[in-house]
């Protein structure tokens, strides 16, 4: 229940941030935060996270990046469903990569876009734009590798 909560969170922040941004920044505007450093803006990215294959012209785009999406959530929820009494630094990243990935699937499927606003730079260096549920897909996805990395070190020590 706890992995099911820690993703409908996840999704419900990610919903309510982007509401925020659509409802009070106009498309491609930008709000600066710490100037040189961080900016809000509003964006609307075709693409997959951090704009990979926005500029892709293909007409079958968005039904690929559904498929991968769905395919990526039912192998996280199998996963959550084999551990669901467990709650450990694997489950906590699973549920936050299913939360992302709901998050960024509803707006593809209801926009065929997914809205970026968190924009951070340094001088002429950019990190492209990205979202709440993109953080969370990105934070769980260091925690698992974090979580193997710990277990290769520890069977290496013990052998």
């Amino acid at each position: 229940m706890r992995h099911l909560l820690i993703a409908l969170g996840v999704v419900v922040f990610d919903r309510f941030t982007k509401w925020l941004v659509v409802r009070n920044i106009p498309l491609d505007d930008v709000i600066s935060i710490i100037p040189g450093l961080f900016r809000l803006t509003h964006l609307e990215n075709t693409g997959a996270a951090f704009s990979l294959f926005a500029e892709s012209p293909s007409p079958f785009k968005t039904a690929m990046l559904v498929v991968v999406s769905v395919a990526a959530l039912t192998i996280v929820a199998i996963l959550l469903w084999v551990r669901r009494r467990d709650f450990n630094a694997t489950t906590l990243a699973l549920s936050l990569i299913m939360g992302g990935a709901i998050g960024n699937l509803w707006d593809r499927l209801a926009d065929g876009k997914v809205t970026d606003f968190l924009d951070f730079y340094i001088g002429t260096h950019h990190w492209p734009p990205f979202n709440v549920a993109d953080s969370a897909i990105v934070v769980g996805a260091m925690l698992l590798l974090l979580r193997t990395l710990k277990k290769e070190r520890a069977a290496h020590a013990s052998g």
